[in-house]
C-alpha cells in the first residue's frame, strides 16, 4: 500500500494518544528489534546490491505478517528532506535514517503502532509503540512480528551471542526497551539529577524527545535499556518496568507536595504558561515545548479544565517544523515557523 505522506496529517499517532497505564506521566511505550539478515554485510559496509537486496527482501517478508496487511511501503529517496523529517518527527523513525536514503525504507502500519526502518545501523529496525505504561504488550507485538518475519527470512544469529548486530550494545536479544516520561514535579524541585544519576547507575539510558543524540526538552525524557546481553527479553522488560514504577512514584509523590505546599506558584506558572501560549504571535519550537509541558501538568492536576492531555500532546507534534511545513504546504523558513507555529497555537486555544 502506498500513501502520500499528507495523509499522516489526518491520523491520530499512537504515542499522542495520551491513554494507557500511567499516561499523566508515561506518554509512550517503546520496544525495538535490532535484526540482519544472515551472511550479508550490515547496511554500513553493504554495497549497493547487496542493499537493494535487502530491501526487496524484507519488502517480500513484510507482505506475509498479519499485523502488516495494510502497511504502507516507503523507500526513502521518494520523500524530500521535510517528509522524512515529518516521520521523525512522528517517532516512526530515527533522526540517523534520514540520512544516506537512496536504498532506506520504511514500514508503517496505519495505526502507526507498528513501523520498520529498513537499512537504518541494522538492516531492519522493528519498532512497535504504545501510548502509555505499556512495555508488555509493546513486547507481545514486536514478539509475534519477529517470529512471522523469521519464516521468510533468515536472521543472523549465534548460538553464544544471540542476535548479531552493527552495534555490540545490541547483540544478544536485539532488544531495546523504552519509555518517554513527563517528569515536570521532579525538574521543578530539582531532584531530577539525583534521579537521573541513580537511574543510569542502574543501567538505563537518558536521553531526549528524538532519542539518541538529542537533549531532553520539555520535561520530557527517553528511558531505555543500555545493553542487549545476557538476559531473557522478559527480564531486561521487567527490569525496566520496575525502575520506571520508582520514577513514577517519585512524580507522583512530588506532583502531590506541591499541588498543597506550593499551589499559588504552581496555578502562576500553569496559568503564565497559558497566557503566553494564547497571545504570542512569534515562539520558537523549544519555548513551545517547555510551555506545553506547563500547560499539560496543569491538565492533569485539574489546574486547567478546558484542555484534555490528546490535545496538548497533539500540539507537542503539531507545533515541531516540518509538521508545521506540511500543513502550510510550503517550505518556511526559521522565522515563518515562528509566526505560524504562534498562529497554530492560538487557533487550538481558542
Amino acid at each position: 500500500m502506498r500513501v502520500n505522506i499528507d495523509d499522516f496529517l489526518k491520523r491520530d499517532s499512537e504515542w499522542l494518544k495520551g491513554t494507557g497505564p500511567n499516561s499523566d506521566i508515561v506518554m509512550s511505550s517503546r520496544v525495538r528489534l535490532a535484526r540482519n539478515l544472515d551472511k550479508v554485510a550490515f547496511s554500513h559496509w553493504a554495497d549497493k546490491k547487496q542493499q537493494e537486496s535487502i530491501m526487496n527482501a524484507v519488502f517480500d517478508a513484510a507482505n506475509s505478517v498479519n499485523y502488516l496487511k495494510d502497511a504502507i511501503f516507503i523507500r526513502l529517496k521518494d520523500l524530500n528532506e521535510v517528509d522524512r523529517l515529518f516521520l521523525v518527527e512522528r517517532h516512526l523513525m530515527s533522526p540517523e535514517h534520514t540520512k544516506d536514503v537512496e536504498f532506506k525504507a520504511l514500514i508503517v502500519d496505519p495505526k502507526e503502532i507498528v513501523s520498520i526502518m529498513v537499512n537504518e545501523e541494522d538492516h531492519l529496525r522493528i519498532q512497535v509503540l504504545q501510548s502509555g505504561f505499556n512495555l508488555m504488550e509493546a513486547w507481545r507485538i514486536v514478539d509475534s512480528i519477529d517470529t512471522e518475519l523469521s519464516r521468510k527470512l533468515s536472521f543472523a544469529y549465534s548460538t553464544k551471542w544471540g542476535y548479531l548486530t552493527a552495534c555490540p550494545t545490541n547483540t544478544g536479544t536485539g532488544l531495546r526497551g523504552s519509555v518517554m516520561l513527563h517528569l515536570p514535579s521532579l525538574v521543578f524541585t530539582a531532584q531530577i539529577g539525583k534521579i537521573l544519576q541513580a537511574t543510569a547507575k542502574l543501567g538505563l539510558n537518558i536521553r531526549g524527545l528524538y532519542g539518541e543524540g538529542t537533549e531532553a526538552s520539555g520535561n520530557l525524557f527517553q528511558v531505555s535499556n543500555q545493553v542487549s546481553l545476557g538476559r531473557t527479553e522478559e527480564d531486561m522488560i521487567d527490569n525496566i518496568e520496575r525502575i520506571i514504577n520508582q520514577i513514577i512514584a517519585r512524580e507522583e509523590t512530588t506532583r502531590r507536595a506541591i499541588s498543597t505546599k506550593n499551589r499559588e506558584a504552581l496555578v502562576d506558572r500553569v496559568w503564565r504558561a497559558y497566557g503566553t501560549l494564547k497571545s504570542a504571535h512569534i515562539i520558537t519550537s523549544n519555548e513551545t515545548i517547555a510551555l506545553l509541558s506547563a500547560i499539560r501538568l496543569g491538565v492533569d492536576l485539574g489546574i486547567v479544565k478546558n484542555l484534555d492531555r490528546r490535545m496538548v500532546n497533539e500540539l507537542l507534534i503539531l507545533t515541531q517544523p516540518s509538521h508545521l511545513q506540511k500543513l502550510e504546504g510550503k517550505i518556511l523558513n526559521s522565522n515563518e515557523r515562528d509566526m505560524k507555529r504562534a498562529e497554530l497555537i492560538r487557533e487550538r486555544l481558542k
